[in-house]
């Protein structure tokens, strides 16, 4: 039997390196790691790594085949396993790993104490560049926003947004994202619930009104919260209020440092 040619490991001749070269958009089941054990998700994967410019092509195969072979929860430590062993896999000095994925946490309503689940997106990814390890995690929590000049201007009532407060940080040691949910909650002007009663939805059109903030306040508020945290080297935090009144959204952001 002939051999079959390998061409994607042949020379290239056009002196041209590529910064990343892997997969995206790839859906594979996956447990992520919580400060409870572990929860059961769908995630999307992105892989990629340096490719030398004598090397034709990497071989995207291997990418598939470490993942599926994966079979330990998704958290900072095991982020860092899969990611320099899909360096050694494909033989590459740099390369990343992102692994996006909706996480649901158990809510109990206001008043009626209710339970029910809300959902969040994470994002936690993975990068070695010059032989340094690093790793940064997205959270984007939904809240509810009450604008202060609605309340302050108007007779009665006042409008408010649901909005997207957006997180990205690195950090020196594990931050969960239970601890970031809770911290982006606690800034916004009430914070939202799957199920909620007569009474709870009272509370929590109230609790609104008596928190107005304006986008501006949201992303210095949860800044403030972050700085505070010493574990936290960097971050991003991002709001986008989608406006009730408005065909269109209000939107800030904060980069630190």
């Amino acid at each position: 039997m002939n051999a079959i040619a390998d061409v994607q490991s042949s020379a290239d001749t056009r002196n041209q390196p590529i910064s990343r070269v892997g997969i995206r958009g790839l859906r594979m089941p996956l447990m992520w790691h919580t400060a409870g054990g572990g929860q059961a998700t769908v995630a999307e994967v992105a892989m990629s790594v340096y490719l030398p410019a004598h090397q034709k092509g990497t071989h995207m195969s291997r990418f598939v085949a470490l993942i599926e072979s994966f079979d330990k929860p998704i958290g900072y430590d095991t982020l860092s396993l899969l990611t320099h062993t899909m360096l050694k896999d494909l033989d590459a000095h740099s390369g990343e790993i992102h692994i996006h994925a909706p996480f649901f946490r158990t809510k109990s309503a206001p008043v009626s104490g209710i339970k029910s689940l809300m959902d969040y997106d994470i994002e936690l990814s993975g990068e070695v560049e010059n032989g340094k390890y690093c790793h940064s995690l997205k959270v984007v929590v939904p809240a509810t926003s009450l604008c202060p000049c609605s309340k302050e201007i108007s007779d009665y009532g006042a409008h408010n947004q649901r909005s997207h407060i957006t997180v990205t940080l690195h950090c020196n040691s594990a931050v969960e994202p239970e601890e970031v949910i809770d911290l982006v909650e606690k800034q916004a002007s009430c914070q939202l619930y799957g199920l909620l009663k007569r009474p709870d939805e009272k509370f929590v059109t109230e609790y609104a009104y008596d928190n107005p903030k304006f986008v501006e306040d949201i992303v210095r508020d949860v800044a403030a919260a972050l700085k505070a945290d010493s574990r936290i080297c960097q971050f991003i935090v991002e709001s986008e209020n989608f406006e009730s009144i408005h065909n269109h959204s209000a939107y800030a952001k904060i980069v630190y440092p």
